[in-house]
């Protein structure tokens, strides 16, 4: 268990996938870029690619990401996010979408 205190210490923002692409030499991971409304889209680096045989699906969907992470180096690309998901293995698998209306950069209250 944690407490309130240290959840509201996770910021979590929709964002709007603008690329996504296939890390060569994985099966795992795809290279995102996110628009948070930010001054420059983000690069998140996520295990996701074997739920999408087409990463290209992703593109133009926001959803939510957790983004006061500590960057990460992952295969030689640094992450500066993480997106949020649920499932897998045995169990479905989604990423946690928005509507269309949301605008990217809202914080998850």
């Amino acid at each position: 268990m944690i407490s309130y205190e240290d959840f509201k210490k996770v910021e979590i923002k929709i964002g709007k996938i603008i690329s996504a692409e296939k890390i060569l030499d994985t099966d795992k991971l795809l290279l995102l870029k996110v628009d948070f409304a930010e001054e420059s889209p983000r690069q998140i680096i996520s295990g996701i690619a074997i739920h999408f045989s087409d990463p290209l699906s992703l593109v133009g969907i926001k959803c939510a990401f957790a983004t006061n992470l500590e960057p990460r180096t992952i295969r030689g690309y640094e992450s500066q996010g993480m997106i949020l998901a649920v499932g897998g293995g045995d169990s479905p698998f989604s990423i946690l979408k928005t509507n269309d209306d949301v605008k990217e950069g809202s914080s998850v209250k």
